[in-house]
């Protein structure tokens, strides 16, 4: 009889202790939805023209809000700021918001006349309940003083024109595209495309505007449906580091020598 009840002892002990077992697990495996660390990204221009705006788009993932089957279970949300040189007219707006399953958060950037490099910082946040997990992303914007092309466009004709737009183009690569407002008969536009790069080698280089979809009414003042502008780029100022090297040592060299003739010379009097 004592075999038989201490078997059933240790049964009854040994169910026990999966129950507990079982009770202290099963929350913590409930508690975390997460599968992967959460992540993000920042996309946007690189390179702004001053007194330009640029919209920056920031995507989300992973985290404590996004379940393992990929399914939204808590929020994401993006906290922005911006630091600089020279913050003075630079703005960032807005400074945080919502990264949703419609859409991704965005924020724009706003650029005095200084030019500098900038950085945006992005905070990301996923939380879900209690579980909260962050990420730190920057993004650099250089800020630089645009080269421009303007022209006039008129309306020739006897009717109202919409939907035109030209195509700008520099060195035969089109770089930018500008849709027009409607124009009555008789009107004009004054079109003016700042283009911001920092990758434009020295030399001559052309700016072409083609007028598209111009329905035989809309030129440029030349009559033409092309206007093409020629500038000129600076290449970096010549380094004379060498050429001032070689002008001291030729200095010295020249001291050199007339210091030696003039000592020899004063020998020969003291001898004679």
């Amino acid at each position: 009889m004592r075999t038989a009840r201490s078997r059933v002892l240790a049964v009854a002990i040994a169910l026990l202790g999966l129950f507990v077992l079982a009770a202290n697990v099963a929350p913590s495996m409930a508690v975390s939805t997460a599968t992967t660390s959460v992540s993000g990204t920042i996309q946007g221009p690189s390179v702004l023209a001053t007194h330009g705006t640029g919209k920056y788009v920031i995507n989300a993932t992973g985290g404590p809000a996004v379940a393992a089957n990929g399914t939204r279970v808590g929020n994401l949300t993006f906290y922005a700021s911006v630091s600089g040189p020279n913050l003075t007219g630079v703005s960032l707006a807005p400074e945080s918001g919502s990264i949703t399953t419609v859409g991704p958060g965005n924020t724009f950037l706003s650029v005095s006349a200084a030019t500098e490099t900038l950085t945006i910082s992005v905070m990301i946040s996923s939380t879900n309940g209690k579980e909260n997990q962050s990420v730190n992303l920057t993004y650099t914007v250089n800020v630089v003083t645009p080269y421009v092309v303007s022209a006039t466009i008129v309306n020739t004709g006897s009717a109202t024109v919409v939907g035109v737009s030209v195509a700008v183009s520099l060195d035969g690569t089109v770089v930018g595209n500008v849709s027009l407002p409607s124009l009555t008969p008789g009107g004009e536009y004054s079109l003016s495309y700042r283009y911001a790069t920092t990758g434009i080698s020295p030399g001559d280089h052309t700016f072409s505007l083609t007028i598209k979809d111009p329905h035989g009414l809309v030129t440029f003042t030349n009559g033409a449906t092309t206007y093409t502008s020629t500038f000129y780029v600076a290449g970096p100022a010549p380094d004379n580091t060498v050429w001032y090297v070689l002008g001291v040592v030729a200095f010295f060299g020249v001291l050199f020598i007339f210091m030696t003739r003039v000592a020899a010379r004063r020998r020969g009097v003291a001898r004679k």
